[in-house]
């Protein structure tokens, strides 16, 4: 079966899903391949017991108005939800305690979390330069170098393993928090660029784009799946799933993409979107492009296990006031951190219960992938134990397992980007969209998603205005 249409999206993950919605908006005939059963890529709610389960993402920030437009458009207002102001409340663990993350110049004097010495060196920001050489720096490097090896272990080292499952020896910080280096480049550091970016900050925010720090944390009543389902519903009549061998080749002025699902089928596209894993399209392209192909190839995941727990709420003693909190590498833990679902968004745990979120593995601890499940629940639960005083067994668990959860932009990302728009602008009709590029978090690849169909859509519209002019 041979069909021609305008743009055919590969990956429906919350990139592929935002992305193919706005082509559609703007008039564009779309078809969104995926080659799982189900769409939404990680983005996964389930319900257990009377709990409500996100398997990955449970959360976003809304960064951007293309993320409330897209909520509106799609009719969630209404069943849209903020976290809860104790989320703001953070914890991080030192020496087997749980201590509030400072978010004060007093709370950050007073905090127990860091040493005295420590505290002195973070001040010591004010009078640290731009390194002279210009070269590269991973996290690591960077925060040493201004805030001091104290901060990194604490602070940073928990933080980088919660957002990324990474490791900040690894992690390129001019690729991964380009806002962070952008402080240094523009105002000579992080303390002065928050003092003197105010005026700038403010004038962001009255053009609707709040940053990370105050933007406001969502999901919905349903959790984070009620997203990509209701996305899914809008695209329902132009998905196919199980779309198995898909390849794409050239074909006179357009592109030919095959795949099978039973039998061969194939679309005539004037555009194509790529919006699989970077793995997964380094396969796709390898034939079209090699070069990029293995920069595509060459970003790393990291391997991530979630453990759900749902327990009696009589059973937890300890008062769940916050978001939850983040494990550094030096305590030698079992787990990366803990988030206290029910205690951010409503209606996760039925009454009397009460909901946890448990990360494992990360660039840290790959080989917990290899354990078995009771494996799994045990070193949690050993956790849950020495910091929050837990000893019931949990009433309701649930594990999965993300062999390639979170790709890693290590040192020489920023060089792999460029190499993806070099992919497009020597391949005319081909784009590459995915949270390997420009931002991993849910907010990121909404907030792409709209331009990134506008670019699609502009090309559609220079074919379309050449094809009549002939």
């Amino acid at each position: 079966m041979n069909t021609s249409v305008d743009t055919v999206v590969i990956g429906a993950g919350i990139s592929g899903l935002a992305a193919a919605y706005w082509l559609q908006q703007k008039g564009h005939t779309v078809r969104l391949l995926e080659k799982e059963p189900r769409v939404g890529g990680s983005i996964q709610t389930t319900r257990e017991d009377g709990f409500i389960i996100d398997h990955g993402p449970n959360s976003g920030l809304e960064t951007n108005p293309v993320i409330g437009n897209l909520v509106d458009a799609l009719g969630l207002r209404d069943d849209l939800l903020y976290a809860s102001e104790e989320a703001n409340n953070r914890y991080i663990v030192r020496d087997g305690r749980l201590h509030p993350l400072p978010m004060s110049p007093p709370k950050f004097l007073k905090t127990e979390l860091f040493s005295t010495r420590a505290k002195f060196r973070v001040l010591k920001e004010l009078f640290v330069g731009a390194p002279e050489d210009g070269s590269q720096e991973t996290v690591a490097e960077f925060v040493t170098r201004r805030l001091g090896p104290e901060f990194l272990r604490y602070a940073i080292n928990p933080f980088v393993a919660g957002v990324f499952a990474g490791d900040p020896g690894e992690l390129s910080v001019r690729a991964a928090f380009p806002k962070l280096v952008a402080l240094e480049d523009n105002y000579g550091g992080i303390f002065k660029g928050v003092i003197k970016g105010r005026r700038e900050r403010k004038k962001r925010a009255s053009e609707g784009e709040e940053s990370k720090q105050s933007a406001r944390m969502f999901s919905f009543g349903n959790g984070l799946g009620s997203l990509t389902e209701a996305l899914e519903q809008q695209l329902a009549d132009h998905i196919v799933t199980e779309a198995l061998n898909i390849s794409v080749t050239p074909d006179a002025d357009a592109w030919q993409v095959s795949y099978r699902r039973g039998e061969a089928h194939t679309f005539k596209a004037a555009t194509v979107l790529f919006a699989t894993p970077a793995y997964a399209t380094s396969d796709l392209i390898r034939d079209l492009d090699n070069e990029t192909a293995a920069a595509l190839n060459a970003i790393p995941y990291a391997k991530a296990v979630m453990v759900f727990t749902g327990y009696n709420q009589q059973d937890v003693l300890r008062a769940l006031d916050g978001f939850g909190y983040l494990i550094p590498e030096a305590e030698q833990l079992n787990t990366l951190g803990t988030i206290w679902s029910s205690s951010i968004f409503p209606n996760r745990a039925p009454e009397g219960s009460v909901a946890f979120t448990t990360f494992m593995g990360g660039r840290r601890q790959p080989g917990k992938l290899d354990l078995e499940e009771s494996a799994l629940l045990e070193e949690m639960q050993e956790d849950f134990r020495q910091l929050m005083g837990i000893t019931a067994e949990p009433e309701t668990v649930f594990i999965r397992k993300w062999p390639k959860a979170i790709p890693q932009y290590t040192l020489g990302h920023l060089e792999r980007e460029n190499r993806m728009d070099t992919f497009e602008r020597t391949h005319p009709g081909l784009f590459i969209t995915g949270n390997h590029r420009g931002g991993i978090s849910v907010a990121d690849c909404i907030k792409h998603s709209e331009p990134r169909a506008e670019r699609v859509a502009q090309y559609l519209h220079s074919v379309h205005a050449a094809a009549a002019a002939l």
